[in-house]
């Protein structure tokens, strides 16, 4: 889609300078803030209610999903959309209930913390080798996106919207860090799902009535929009019986629990001032997240209603569509530039929690001892740097490189999940059981995809390669994800005697106590406001 013709043209060009001068001004207003690694790589740990759940939310809720998820939602209804929003919806609650609670209280800066604390410095090195290449390829991907969205809107190079994006977003996230993130995330949050629910209200108006979209509603490729669920003799997005119901539960859990184990999840809970805070501010997070993010594939299902003539290259655009021939001029410029602020905040997200791993757990190992304050700030900054440049070069050699890095999350599922998860709940597992979970679910996902399923999957999805494989890789996670905990619990319990458990520790080397570890802390503590003198330890 290109919008040269389009009248107001000048206007959104306008929108979207104005907020990229918003967003360096307020990196240049945080970098006041900033005065330790903690401020910069968790804002201090000061973060309220309002300002974590509105920064969690608005890590994920990016343009290309977006974008995404109505033109899936035109092509499979709402089948199309279980990775996203529902899975990343379903991925904030579990971490909010069974997780995020005591990595607050261990009071980490980063995820690998908690690998190095409860298997030791080589696992921890190891998962950050992995969590680094994951940020990589996500950054590099968050880039390839706002390339291709400045020259589908405006026909620039596509190279030259990269490095303009790049170049932005390293610059405000090197001089404000997490604050300049949590406080553009906060104004793009409104923008964003003020920008999503107008557009929604102005397509149901279109049509008719929310009772009218019910009524006709539709979809290119599926006859059942609104369910989530395979649909009898149609399957679960081509695929029928045991294939379709595999394939059904690994897009719940591809984001639902890949993403639990994660950087950046965690550095953005982490950030908040205590842990009723980062418990609930994940629990308004994915609040938030559902109710605007299916406005999105409801938006798809209200074009198809509309226009049901669409290929699927044209649906790609739908939402930006939508925008342009159902809102007045100013409200199109504010919400394609609101949609280019959300794809940045995913991309600081991702600089952010890549370097903070570079600063925090590999320097230290490679040097075999920790930086004090102040050389840590300077490697995050220098680490912000270049993370922004190798991903950047990495988006100008793979223009193709987003469903790789949606790809990658796959690999989290089936290598780290099982030994964050066990390593939370369950006393006796261990380096050899993390390292064999790792090694089984990571090499039994590559068989099952490149052996097992990609003949399977090339014939359902006639002969179309690029399809075929990421249909394999997804349905194969699943009975990786089983032989990875398997690994876990055997490797675990076959060496309990040579390779001891280590207890989880915080971030001072004092065992954390195990007891309240669910997400059941009283809403009050998350809200009320301490008096002066009084230490925050809920």
């Amino acid at each position: 889609m290109d919008i040269s013709g389009y009248e107001y043209q000048w206007l959104v060009l306008l929108g979207i300078a104005v907020f990229f001068a918003i967003r360096l001004g307020v990196g240049y207003y945080a970098s006041r803030k900033v005065s330790s690694a903690t401020d910069f790589i968790v804002a201090g740990r000061r973060l309220p209610i309002y300002l974590a759940g509105a920064s969690i939310m608005a890590t994920w809720f990016a343009a290309e999903v977006l974008m995404g998820a109505s033109s899936n939602a035109y092509q499979y209804g709402f089948q199309g959309v279980v990775f996203d929003p529902f899975g990343a919806g379903l991925c904030l609650l579990i971490s909010g209930f069974f997780f995020i609670r005591l990595m607050r209280r261990a009071r980490y800066l980063t995820l690998i913390d908690f690998f190095e604390r409860r298997y030791g410095r080589t696992m921890g090195f190891l998962i950050s080798l992995v969590q680094l290449a994951t940020y990589f390829g996500w950054t590099a991907a968050q880039i390839v996106a706002g390339g291709n969205i400045v020259h589908a809107l405006f026909g620039w190079p596509v190279a030259a919207g990269m490095i303009l994006v790049a170049t932005i977003v390293t610059v405000y996230t090197l001089m404000g860090g997490m604050w300049a993130d949590t406080l553009l995330d906060f104004m793009q949050m409104f923008l964003t799902a003020g920008g999503i629910t107008l557009v929604f209200s102005a397509v149901v108006r279109a049509i008719g009535g929310w009772d009218v979209l019910v009524a006709n509603a539709g979809s290119m490729f599926t006859s059942k929009p609104f369910t989530l669920l395979p649909i009898p003799g149609e399957g679960y997005l081509g695929y029928d019986g045991l294939l379709g119901w595999t394939y059904w539960l690994a897009a719940w859990m591809a984001v639902g629990l890949g993403s639990i184990a994660a950087q950046d999840l965690m550095q953005r809970s982490m950030s908040a001032r205590n842990e009723a805070t980062s418990v609930w501010g994940t629990y308004m997070a994915s609040a938030l997240y559902i109710g605007f993010g299916v406005l999105s594939p409801l938006i798809g299902i209200g074009m198809f209603v509309l226009n049901p003539n669409l290929t699927v290259d044209q649906t790609e655009f739908v939402l930006v569509s939508a925008a342009m021939k159902y809102l007045t001029p100013i409200l199109t410029s504010v919400f394609i530039a609101a949609l280019a602020s959300a794809l940045m905040s995913t991309s600081d997200t991702s600089i952010l929690a890549g370097a903070s791993i570079v600063s925090e757990n590999i320097l230290p190992f490679l040097r075999n001892k920790k930086m004090d304050g102040k050389a840590q700030l300077l490697w995050t900054r220098i680490g912000v740097v270049g993370m922004g440049v190798i991903s950047l070069l990495l988006a100008l050699y793979a223009e193709t490189i987003y469903k790789l890095a949606t790809f990658s999350w796959t690999v989290l599922l089936v290598g780290v999940f099982t030994s964050f998860a066990f390593g939370m709940y369950w006393k006796r597992a261990n380096l050899v059981g993390a390292v064999t979970a790792f090694v089984t679910g990571f090499t039994t996902w590559l068989i099952l995809t490149l052996v097992v399923l990609l003949p399977i999957t090339l014939v359902v999805c006639e002969g179309d390669y690029e399809v075929a494989v990421w249909d394999a890789a997804y349905i194969g996670s699943v009975p990786a994800l089983i032989v990875s905990i398997i690994g876990m619990v055997v490797g675990s319990l076959v060496t309990q005697k040579s390779n001891p458990p280590l207890p989880l520790r915080d971030v001072d080397g004092n065992i954390i106590e195990f007891s309240n570890r669910l997400g059941i802390n009283p809403l009050w503590d998350a809200l009320r406001k301490l008096k002066p003198g009084e230490e925050d330890r809920t």
